[in-house]
């Protein structure tokens, strides 16, 4: 009778036992590694488009300045016109991280976009008056700045996609994922549009 009233106390000491040790081996496994990669590469996500934004209002007073000097070069105040137009007025949807046809579309409006603000900042060199406004000399430096984060911003999104990417093909990431939370991989910006993305900023 005293081995089975002292059982009782006993195999619940054991229960309780096994639940902190189970749900210490857990997340000693990773099981809470997925959604704080995940949460990671948002973060870095969420820097992209602030940088992105950055350079998109700092362009209307660039081709306004521009324009000043350099009003016969219509076709390229407009292209930059119309590409951040497009910029700004794409909507960003939720799962625009998994869907790799609407990531491939914001890369190519902002590379359209940046590929137009690379070549208005390259006719400058023509216009002597122009290369020495003040106006223009401190915009020039604000975009030159941008691109500078934009591309650390992308960077550090690509490598935080990396890391969530990895975790969710590998053991036990696989696992967690298929039994937990069944995500999906990020999309990252590609080579191509890597190399069309960054203007070339000269200071002369």
């Amino acid at each position: 009778m005293a081995v089975a009233v002292l059982g009782i106390p006993l195999r619940r000491s054991f229960t309780a036992a096994f639940v902190v040790v189970a749900a210490m081996a857990l997340s000693a496994c990773g099981i809470n590694t997925i959604p704080t990669y995940e949460q990671q590469a948002k973060a870095a996500w969420s820097q992209v488009l602030n940088e992105y934004q950055r350079r998109s209002e700092l362009i209307p007073n660039l081709v306004e300045t521009v324009k000043g000097y350099a009003a016969q070069e219509k076709n390229v105040l407009t292209d930059v016109t119309e590409a951040r137009a497009k910029a700004t007025q794409m909507q960003v949807p939720p799962d625009i991280l998994t869907d790799p046809a609407k990531f491939k579309a914001f890369q190519d409006v902002q590379g359209q976009l940046g590929s137009a603000l690379s070549r208005l900042l390259s006719i400058t060199e023509n216009y002597p008056d122009l290369k020495s406004n003040q106006n223009f000399l401190a915009l020039q430096s604000q975009i030159e700045g941008t691109e500078n984060r934009i591309a650390v911003a992308r960077r550090d999104y690509i490598e935080a996609v990396r890391v969530y990417n990895t975790e969710l093909s590998t053991i036990p990431g696989r696992w967690w994922n298929s039994l937990f939370y069944g995500s999906k991989p990020m999309e990252t910006f590609s080579v191509e549009a890597e190399k069309t993305k960054v203007p070339e900023v000269k200071f002369n």
